[in-house]
């Protein structure tokens, strides 16, 4: 039988990243189809005398409350997924997320039960992020663990590629509701039909992964009694502060492109420019799609050239069409599809991320290192970046296009990093080296 470390994927390898994909891609969706309806919900849930711009800031500070929420859930996850198996917290993480996302629908609105209206849609946002939390650093330790070790990149690109398609479902349900029903359809119940969809399909995904198999690398652990002895959150912090690092820098790549480029910039559109709703989400569909295209081309660079050629080519070519988008748009608004096109494919760098960090970790503490340096650092830059770009908005209307530069700076500086770093590139191919 062939080694593991060069064997081709096989069909229980597609089955895995099939099923990965799947559910990851609607528990995305779920999570992020709060900010395609964000203008709406923040008529309804907040008082409706207060100024525009108010509103707007405490709808997105809502929608970051579920980025804050992520740490405590992937920590706790995480420490079950390194300690008792990979697959359980897999499937346990869809089932918190399909919840409050079937109760976010059924809420009654400020008009009804005044304050405790926002006050139950935040809960429901932090159950929310607790729930992805765990749910996106288990995905990709679970990918990587199954796949042999020179097709990691691919797998974590391709499940990458998973996940943001739970954006496009997203955007294209968004797309529907907006162009089949009116305004005033939408604010008296038409906002409710997306959030019962993804409960109900993040239900049936729960269901599929039934067929789903524990790890090889951790089955292997455990017949080595390998397993991590003390908290495995301790050994991370301790043992591996540099891999911590390198991880928090790219989570913030990875974050808030997808943020400000994807999520925000539909809104950045209507409001800024004066373009159509329908028109800005058909945009944002083809934008999510060539993301998807991105993370794969990523993620097969990152196998064949190494993180960080791959990173650094990735970073440059986000500054370039990522400016593009953010300054010809206005001016040539009949090329808004090229434009965020472009802009859409350069942010598929991201799918570079997750490969670094499943090999920067070793396996007796990969899922509690991934999931805390991924969680502390979302909660930070993915939570607070809508806030502070709304914020900068004040001041130029280009503030995403700046702050998205400086996102392409970070990679940059970190592939180079990766590059420089001999003993970190050692560490990391033996981290995933010991696959059975």
């Amino acid at each position: 039988m062939e080694s593991n470390q060069t064997q081709r994927l096989n069909g229980q390898d597609y089955k895995t990243l099939s099923l990965a994909a799947l559910g990851g891609a609607l528990e995305f969706y779920d999570f992020i189809i709060f900010v395609f309806f964000a203008a709406v919900i923040g008529e309804l849930f907040f008082p409706p005398d207060i100024p525009e711009w108010l509103r707007q800031l405490q709808t997105f500070a809502i929608f970051a409350a579920g980025y804050l929420a992520r740490p405590l859930g992937g920590i706790i996850m995480a420490h079950f997924g390194d300690k008792v198996g990979r697959k359980k917290m897999f499937s346990l993480s869809i089932l918190l997320m399909a919840l409050p996302t079937l109760a976010m629908g059924a809420l009654p609105t400020y008009q009804t039960i005044g304050i405790a209206a926002p006050l139950l849609m935040l809960l429901m946002r932090m159950l929310q992020g607790a729930a992805i939390g765990g749910e996106v650093p288990g995905a990709w330790v679970f990918v990587a663990e199954h796949v042999p070790y020179k097709r990691i990149g691919i797998a974590c690109g391709t499940l990458t590629a998973g996940l943001t398609v739970g954006i496009l479902l997203g955007s294209v349900v968004a797309t529907l509701i907006n162009t089949s029903m009116t305004p005033q359809a939408i604010r008296e119940g038409g906002w409710r039909l997306p959030f019962f969809i993804g409960g109900v399909f993040g239900l049936a995904a729960m269901y599929l992964r039934r067929w789903l198999h524990e790890t090889p690398v951790f089955i292997a652990m455990q017949k080595r009694k390998a397993l991590a002895d003390e908290l495995p959150l301790k050994a991370v912090v301790v043992n591996h502060k540099k891999s911590v690092i390198i991880s928090m820098l790219l989570t913030w790549l990875l974050s808030a492109c997808i943020v400000v480029v994807i999520l925000m910039s539909p809104v950045w559109l209507q409001k800024q420019h004066g373009l159509a709703p329908a028109l800005t989400l058909q945009a944002n569909s083809f934008a999510t799609i060539m993301l998807c295209i991105g993370c794969i081309v990523a993620g097969v660079a990152a196998d064949r050239f190494g993180a960080s050629k791959a990173l650094i080519t990735g970073s440059v070519l986000l500054a370039a069409c990522s400016w593009a988008f953010y300054h010809f748009t206005p001016l040539y608004p009949q090329q808004l599809f090229l434009l965020y096109g472009l802009a859409g494919l350069s942010v598929g760098v991201v799918g570079v991320v997750p490969f670094v960090m499943v090999r920067a970790f070793p396996a007796e503490v990969r899922f509690s290192g991934i999931s805390f340096s991924y969680n502390v650092a979302y909660a930070i830059f993915g939570g607070l970046t809508p806030i502070f770009v709304t914020l900068l908005m004040n001041v130029s209307s280009m503030a995403p296009s700046w702050y998205v530069l400086a996102l392409a700076l970070v990679g940059l500086v970190t592939g180079i990093w990766l590059r420089s770093d001999i003993s970190h590139e050692n560490a990391v191919h033996e981290a995933v080296a010991q696959q059975p």
